[in-house]
């Protein structure tokens, strides 16, 4: 295939939101992982996930794109938006729903608001 930037960009491009994680959005495979890809799926935000673990040239190669050193990595709309303790506190404030009707992400505001009040 291509090289491991190429890969990334275009992964990028062809979907809204993407999450770089160790395992699948089914079967994580590392609690950080899990917590993201957890959020996510408890909101309903149809998401493409990419397991690291199944090609190293993808696991450090999204290191390398984004100059994050950790993984998971969420892009929306090919932008980079954090890691797993940066989406849990755009959860938790809001930003996370902000930062999806901005860039027209269907989501369940419902399922937002409950996660909000059981970490109240």
């Amino acid at each position: 295939m291509s090289d491991p930037k190429t890969q990334i960009e275009e992964t990028n491009k062809a979907n809204d939101v993407v999450l770089y994680m160790k395992g699948t959005k089914t079967m994580p495979q590392c609690g950080f992982s899990s917590r993201v890809a957890g959020v996510l799926n408890y909101m309903g935000v149809e998401f493409m996930d990419v397991n690291v673990l199944s090609d190293d040239g993808i696991r450090q190669g999204i290191k390398d794109y984004s100059d994050w050193p950790t993984i998971p990595q969420l892009y929306v709309k090919g932008e980079f938006v954090g890691g797993c303790d940066i989406i849990t506190e755009m959860t938790l404030s809001g930003e996370l729903d902000t930062l999806f009707e901005q860039n027209g992400v269907t989501y369940d505001k419902d399922a937002a608001e409950k996660i909000r009040e059981a970490n109240a």
